[in-house]
């Protein structure tokens, strides 16, 4: 590690404050970056620590909206969405390990956008809302790539506004070490419309698989997607797979997830 210099907000303005230094960076939860600093990937002068910042935290509910501040962890939402909202608390409670659900925020992951992060497959596929300090942001505009977002310089996720599902899972194919999804796909069925969200398997990151939306729109069943597959083309290959196998995980999954939320 290096020196550097830690501040410890107790509110968002004086949050807003500190990050207006060039060399400042927010700390979330700290479980992606502590590591990163740590193999000097990066090297901030300040961090701006988010933990302390109460109004960051909590969930609420207001009829089909439910809101998560930026600065609630992965473990606080396991447990408290999980009677109205299974499939995100699902999701939540099989990330990383204990340590991480307790230290790890939504707004953290979803600031990082690693393209292996499980919340971005949920908002993507939910239709999310990202809150900021200063603006509201569509998923579908959110998310612009490998670890790229819409977020400026110096702007905080506050909040996510996820519309609630009829019926909604998550699951994924872990890499076991790391316990991130080498494909994770996460379903959400409504009224009017079905929301499928993918995660690790592109190299362009988090996307929507639009043609099993439409499948699964006009029939909520995995025969609905006999037929349909994705291309291996622009898929991650690495040693824990080619890009062919990880398209080919897409449709597994998403069977498996259409399967859970039934």
């Amino acid at each position: 590690m290096y020196s550097f210099d830690i501040e410890r907000p107790t509110t968002l303005a004086d949050a807003l404050a500190a990050l207006a230094d060039d060399e400042a960076q927010a700390l979330g939860g700290g479980q992606t970056l502590i590591p990163t600093l740590k193999q000097r990937l990066a090297s901030p002068s300040k961090l701006v620590c988010l933990s302390g910042i109460e109004e960051l935290k909590g969930i609420s509910r207001d009829g089909d909206t439910l809101t998560i501040g930026g600065g609630t962890t992965h473990g606080t939402i396991a447990r408290e969405t999980a009677e109205g909202f299974p499939g995100l608390a699902g999701l939540a409670s099989k990330i990383g390990d204990p340590a991480v659900r307790n230290r790890g925020t939504i707004g953290g992951s979803l600031a990082n956008n690693d393209p292996s992060a499980c919340y971005p497959a949920a908002a993507m596929a939910c239709g999310a809302t990202i809150v900021t300090n200063s603006r509201e942001i569509a998923a579908d505009d959110y998310f612009q790539g490998m670890f790229a977002t819409a977020l400026e310089e110096g702007e905080i996720i506050t909040a996510v506004k996820f519309p609630v599902p009829e019926s909604s899972a998550y699951i994924k194919f872990e890499q076991p070490a790391s316990r991130f999804p080498l494909v994770g796909v996460f379903v959400a069925k409504y009224a009017d419309r079905v929301g499928v969200g993918v995660t690790g398997a592109s190299e362009e990151g988090v996307f929507r698989w639009t043609e099993a939306e439409a499948a699964l729109g006009g029939n909520f069943a995995e025969s609905a997607l006999e037929g349909l597959s994705v291309s291996g083309d622009g898929m991650i290959g690495d040693l824990h797979g080619t890009g062919a196998y990880r398209a080919h995980l897409v449709g597994v999954m998403t069977r498996r997830a259409v399967a859970a939320a039934r």
